[in-house]
């Protein structure tokens, strides 16, 4: 597999990090450097340990993981989806969810990365190199991380809960794109 191949899917599969971090970036709440680097190196070893994981599982572990994983990640991503939608939506209480700790941020990883557990599969089918796809994956969906946090801190700074909304909109959005991508709707 060439290198430009290699980048596409590497930028493909962090579109969901991408998305996500802005997600995360609106609450504000503890949304400092340190929260989003933490929260970008576990989304880009997430997807490079999904990579490396269905790439030695190879074509066998396809086929189990293909009939629910869809689930799994509309179900994590709609849950956490549906908490910043329900705190944007209510009155400022002086509570607010923290999308930066450890839980959501495990949470958040696995439900991104179940897509680049098939890429790992793919590559193995196609019987490409290992080391190369593993640490591109890894690296854009850091890179993607850190650039959709910072926007989304900026939005958040900017609009508010409004911005709260829309990331939760956003998150449930990824979940009914991935439920409708695998029944062949869109």
């Amino acid at each position: 597999m060439d290198l430009i191949t290699i980048i596409i899917i590497s930028v493909g599969l962090a579109m969901d990090c991408f998305a996500v971090s802005i997600s995360a970036g609106t609450t504000g709440l503890n949304f400092r450097l340190k929260n989003l680097v933490l929260m970008a190196l576990s989304f880009g070893v997430f997807q490079s340990v999904m990579t490396l994981m269905g790439w030695l599982a190879g074509s066998g572990f396809k086929s189990f993981i293909e009939s629910f994983d869809y689930w799994i990640a509309f179900g994590l991503l709609a849950i956490i989806g549906a908490k910043m939608l329900k705190e944007g939506l209510k009155k400022d209480s002086g509570y607010k969810n923290d999308y930066t700790s450890g839980k959501v941020i495990i949470l958040l990883s696995f439900a991104t990365s179940i897509d680049a557990l098939a890429a790992g599969v793919s590559f193995s089918v196609m019987k490409s190199g290992l080391l190369m796809p593993v640490l591109m994956i890894g690296a854009v969906s850091f890179a993607f991380t850190i650039l959709g946090g910072a926007i989304g801190k900026k939005a958040g700074q900017m609009f508010g809960k409004r911005a709260e909304i829309a990331g939760g909109l956003i998150l449930i959005g990824i979940g009914v794109k991935i439920l409708l991508e695998h029944f062949n709707i869109i």
